[in-house]
């Protein structure tokens, strides 16, 4: 049995990042990596999906080109295997750089293979005949999630694509069915209709992204619908035929026609942990009814030595909620310091065109937990940026406590909205007042200069 000072089980956002810190402070870490090093954000997360975003934003674009007093001759043409092949070039040069990276760290071994545990300090790589032990007193989860696919009638009758599959398409898809309204099926929705897929989102719900406050849930639905997506709503019947131009997807008891006929369903309609076989249960590690690891404030387990930060945890499903949790746990360990997770606000974008940035309580939660508020509010069509570069869609919001001028949220949705939205997160992580933004000078012209003058229009 081969023994470290840690062991990581998974190479996504936080695992990679821990070792490094690890390495530095001398200690000789193991690695464990099943399948891809980078996890959901290189392989088939953030990298892959905002590099599609990106090629459809350019198709976009060229049919807008007269819009700008630009001539192009013929039609747009869209190559995808080209598209694809950009997409996994992105995929591959970041996944090639961490593994490079990790592989010049003295003290790291990265060692590839299934992990489970045996004890509460002891891991078996592989299987029973094969694999290997190894134990550590330190032991770091970051095993990330997968889609999940709902026990829908006739769901195994048909193959339906998750957010990973449908990464490995080489054409577009005819009329592409998107079961889900919320934020990685709408992302896929636009950039496969930007690339000219016939698009249609079903959603149970009676709007899309319900996360969200009405009016900017409003506002994304008729930007999607202007741009030619068809969507379903109140779809309570939800199931699945083979048919013979695809699938048959029953989406209605009630109201409209029954059924949509697509070439390819997506089913984007929620995640769930990679917990399930990892052998939790003979270290005695706790999780919810998800499957989620039960973890405190500092991100530990119920067992001593052990974390796990990431999507496995439940305390965050972003990038950088996963990376954040790497500092924490690194911080707090190595450094003496005191960090939580909730110190942190919580923020996250919708990657549409244009992008929707988050921070902080919507308008709806904000009243659900008892403040009185005030909203400053602006629509994108009085922003002269956004106006300038023919994009004025969408609008941006500030929540603010009536009593004590604390920020509580904002949301910018438009042109830019994605890295604007950072100047009101800023603020908050600060403590910051309404007051301190309004007499903030911010830069012209940009989307963000807005942002002080709708702090001095706040109303109750």
């Amino acid at each position: 049995m081969r023994r470290f000072d840690a062991i990581i089980v998974g190479a996504g956002q936080a695992g990679p990042a821990l070792a490094g810190r690890l390495n530095d402070a001398g200690k000789t870490v193991a690695l464990v990596e099943r399948h891809l090093v980078g996890g959901t954000c290189v392989n088939t997360g953030c990298k892959p999906t905002k590099t599609l975003v990106a090629s459809a934003y350019a198709a976009h674009l060229a049919r807008r080109a007269a819009d700008y007093g630009v001539t192009i001759a013929g039609g747009i043409g869209i190559d995808m295997p080209a598209v694809f092949a950009r997409v996994q070039k992105v995929v591959r040069d970041s996944r090639h750089g961490n593994e490079a990276w990790l592989e010049g760290m003295e003290h790291v071994t990265l060692i590839r293979g299934h992990a489970r545990f045996t004890g509460p300090d002891r891991i078996r790589v592989g299987d029973e005949r094969d694999g290997e032990d190894i134990t550590a007193p330190l032991i770091f989860l970051n095993v990330g999630g997968r889609a999940s696919i709902p026990d829908f009638p006739g769901v195994d009758a048909i193959d339906p694509l998750t957010n990973s599959s449908i990464l490995q398409l080489q054409a577009v898809p005819r009329h592409l069915i998107v079961v889900g309204g919320s934020y990685i099926g709408l992302e896929f929705a636009q950039s496969f209709r930007r690339l000219g897929a016939q698009v249609t989102v079903i959603e149970k719900g009676p709007r899309i992204i319900a996360r969200e406050d009405e009016d900017v849930s409003a506002a994304i639905h008729d930007i999607l619908e202007k741009e030619g997506i068809a969507f379903r709503l109140d779809a309570e019947c939800i199931a699945f035929a083979p048919h013979p131009d695809g699938v048959a997807c029953g989406v209605s008891c009630a109201n409209g026609e029954p059924q949509v006929i697509g070439s390819h369903v997506l089913i984007a309609v929620g995640r769930r942990p990679n917990t399930d076989d990892l052998g939790l249960d003979a270290a005695g590690i706790e999780t919810d009814e998800r499957g989620y690891i039960q973890v405190d404030d500092k991100l530990a387990t119920n067992v001593p030595g052990i974390w796990a930060m990431g999507d496995c945890n439940g305390r965050g499903a972003f990038t950088h909620t996963a990376y954040n949790d790497f500092e924490i746990v690194a911080e707090n360990m190595l450094d003496g310091a005191d960090r939580k997770v909730t110190d942190r606000v919580p923020c996250y974008g919708l990657f549409v065109d244009p992008p929707l940035g988050r921070c902080g309580m919507s308008e709806a939660e904000a009243r659900a937990k008892g403040h009185r508020i005030k909203v400053g509010q602006r629509a994108m069509s009085r922003v002269g940026r956004a106006v300038e570069k023919g994009e004025a869609l969408g609008l941006m919001k500030i929540v603010v406590d009536a009593d004590s001028d604390r920020i509580l949220g904002g949301a910018i949705l438009g042109p830019g909205g994605d890295e604007a939205i950072h100047s009101i997160l800023d603020m908050m992580q600060l403590g910051a007042t309404a007051a301190t933004l309004r007499r903030t000078v911010h830069i012209h012209p940009t989307v963000a200069e807005l942002i002080p003058t709708i702090a001095g229009e706040i109303k109750g």
